[in-house]
């Protein structure tokens, strides 16, 4: 008998304590924290991840660039991606890319972060 799959997601966020802060929320997932999006698309050819909290103000390219990117390839087209940003991007139908849902940074709670983490990982 094998044992149940461990969901993995990515959180992609250049403020290291917010980073790991929603990454406590995800529990027990497993968690991988990219601060940029070169390092999200060099680590892609791993195990492709269950779901995706992205920031979309990054250093360098940002988070738009890899939603552009991810819905590019029918294997990451799939991937859920709930934005977390201080932009208020709520009425903007972002469904194309693969997003489910965008989260203000200042009101998030765990709650929310672990009802998506339970829709989309099991």
């Amino acid at each position: 008998m094998s044992s149940p799959k461990i969901p993995l997601i990515y959180i992609i966020e250049d403020d290291d304590s917010f980073a790991r802060c929603l990454a406590s929320y995800c529990s027990p997932a497993q968690t991988a924290i990219f601060s940029n999006i070169i390092d999200v698309i060099n680590h892609l050819d791993s195990p492709l991840p269950d779901l995706i909290f992205l920031d979309v103000l990054l250093t360098g390219p940002d988070g738009f660039t890899l939603l552009n990117e991810l819905v590019s390839y029918p294997d990451t087209a799939a991937i859920p991606i709930v934005i977390v940003s201080s932009l208020d991007l709520r009425n903007r139908d972002l469904s194309a890319y693969g997003v489910v849902a965008c989260l203000a940074k200042d009101t998030l709670t765990p709650k929310e972060v672990l009802y998506y983490v339970h829709r989309y990982t099991h």
